[in-house]
């Protein structure tokens, strides 16, 4: 988790808020860790003013899944960078699709959303 730009560690919910606040444009997004449940992550999306916290769970067998809306079927990824490049399109059971990442070094949006191939490279470069 670490490798990932968006991850921001254990910072509290009101900093991540504060932060995509900051970014000031729906779909942007972070990870941090989930305050209330021990090795569980948080994904924070920001829609319309409020900001949306999905859990990410890893499974015993290494997969990773994100708590998204009720009904919709869930999905598992053999990496978190998959997750995140899968939640970048519309109408996957998040409130926004993940358009603007909130990195850690340098708490910034990207100026433009990330086309499929930008977030494919972008995945690849965490490798």
């Amino acid at each position: 988790m670490d490798a990932l730009p968006v991850y921001h560690g254990k910072i509290s919910r009101e900093t991540g808020e504060r932060l995509l606040g900051a970014a000031g444009k729906d779909g942007s997004y972070l990870i941090r860790d989930s305050e209330s449940v021990s090795g569980v992550y948080c994904l924070c999306v920001l829609c319309k003013g409020f900001v949306y916290t999905y859990r990410l769970c890893q499974t015993d067998g290494g997969s990773w899944s994100a708590e998204t809306a009720p009904g919709v079927q869930k999905r598992l990824f053999r990496k978190i960078k998959n997750l995140i490049v899968a939640y970048h399109k519309p109408g996957q059971g998040l409130a926004m699709p993940l358009l603007y990442p909130v990195n850690r070094e340098n708490n910034y949006t990207t100026s433009q959303p990330m086309t499929g191939n930008e977030a494919s490279l972008r995945t690849a470069a965490l490798n």
